[in-house]
């Protein structure tokens, strides 16, 4: 009489099956899903830039509409040379620190964004 494997024994295949879903097949699918996450948080990151962007242009053209009507009310060259540094000036610093906004919220996005490929969240 041959011997019957129970019906709580593996067979070999089963096993192999096993194997390779532990090994390969597992890791692959979370290694999807963390890619998705991450593009997903990226996708996120580049609307917030871009609203970022949108708001500091916008506060940018208020400034120089506002030189402007400075520079219009100006009672002589003098005052308008006044006006025009200034606003040069202020628009400097303004873009220096806006380039530094944007820098740090960049590198915030790719750092939430390379939290699932880490396999933390």
């Amino acid at each position: 009489m041959a011997d019957k494997k129970s019906s709580t024994d593996k067979s070999t295949g089963e096993k192999v099956k096993d194997a390779i879903d532990e090994k390969i097949v597992d890791p692959a699918k979370k290694a999807g899903d963390a890619m998705r996450a991450a593009g997903a948080r990226v996708a996120e990151g580049g609307s917030t830039v871009s609203t970022k962007l949108i708001d500091q242009a916008e506060n940018n053209a208020r400034q120089a509409f506002a030189a402007l009507r400075a520079a219009a009310a100006a009672k002589d060259l003098s005052e308008v040379m006044k006006v025009q540094g200034d606003y040069l000036r202020e628009q400097g610093s303004r873009s220096m620190s806006q380039a530094r906004e944007i820098g740090e919220l960049i590198m915030q996005i790719g750092r939430e964004a390379v939290q699932p490929l880490k396999g933390k969240d």
